[in-house]
């Protein structure tokens, strides 16, 4: 599965550049577009970087992020009695993975003539961090997907038959099982350890880990250069084995660290920038991305 467009891959001598411009405040016409009217349709840019951190936080979980463009989404999963529930630090007993989520887009699908964004060719990603035993949540997992076959991206005999979201497995997940599976609707989100493994992206299409275990800057001065250098490599890596490419703890408070290390992520070519500031990152890359902002003319 090709983990990212043909454009921004023929672009990245363009986002190199990006880290070095000034951060200027984006139009507000861009940060703020406003809705068609009808039901899960909106004229909002989709956001090939943009992904929701603890999505299930909003006060609209999933519709806050698709209203703000995002195209990838992250939702915490708890298994309780055999069913899947959302939560942080625990379950929330009254949202299921099926209502929270699965639900919601298989009927934004339906009414956008089979895309999550209208017209929007891709793959919204669902990073499913599994927190309870991923050995026992995994097959219930799988039952769940499967329930969706229309809307989900599927693994079978070897090909992967791309649809409107993509399910990948964060947290406790079971790789023997997956890997063993001849036919899923999961995929594995692996670490920077497992960029050299030879997994193959039909199983693991993205790569994630923790900005604070592999770097030291966090956005105060210009970043150093081996840091730089060590950031750009992995992107590198990572898509010249078709993974895409993730971190999380990065700065997240409005400022211009925040806007530093999103410049750095960006001209590094990384695939998904974790925020849990829709609007925030949503201006930003309208402003600083050059993919998104060739996009939008291109749509315009």
């Amino acid at each position: 599965m090709e983990g990212m467009s043909s454009f921004r891959r023929l672009a990245a001598p363009v986002l190199a550049a990006v880290a070095t411009l000034a951060v200027a405040t984006a139009p507000s016409a861009l940060a703020d577009p406003a809705p068609s009217g009808r039901p899960g349709v909106s004229t909002v840019q989709p956001l090939e970087r943009a992904h929701a951190h603890n999505d299930y936080e909003h006060d609209r979980p999933l519709l806050d992020a698709l209203d703000h463009g995002f195209t990838s989404v992250e939702a915490d999963v708890w298994l309780v009695d055999g069913e899947l529930y959302i939560g942080h630090d625990g379950p929330d007993l009254t949202r299921t993975l099926e209502s929270t989520y699965l639900a919601p887009l298989a009927q934004r699908w339906r009414q956008n003539g089979g895309s999550v964004h209208p017209h929007w060719r891709g793959s919204l990603r669902l990073l499913i961090d599994v927190k309870s035993e991923g050995t026992a949540a995994y097959p219930v997992i799988e039952r769940a997907l499967a329930r969706h076959p229309e809307l989900l991206t599927a693994y079978r005999n070897g090909r992967v038959h791309e649809r409107g979201v993509t399910a990948v497995l964060s947290g406790n997940r079971d790789l023997a099982a997956m890997r063993a599976a001849t036919t899923r609707f999961a995929f594995y989100d692996g670490r920077l350890a497992d960029l050299e493994s030879g997994l193959p992206s039909s199983l693991m299409p993205l790569v994630s880990d923790n900005w604070t275990k592999v770097f030291t800057w966090n956005g105060v001065g210009p970043m150093p250069a081996g840091e730089r250098a060590r950031l750009r490599g992995i992107a590198a890596t990572a898509h010249r084995h078709g993974y895409d490419l993730r971190f999380w703890a990065t700065v997240d408070v409005p400022g211009p660290a925040r806007d530093a290390v999103w410049s750095e992520l960006v001209a590094a070519d990384v695939d998904a920038v974790n925020t849990d500031d829709l609007a925030g990152l949503q201006a930003f890359l309208l402003a600083h991305d050059p993919a998104e902002r060739e996009s939008g003319r291109r749509a315009a």
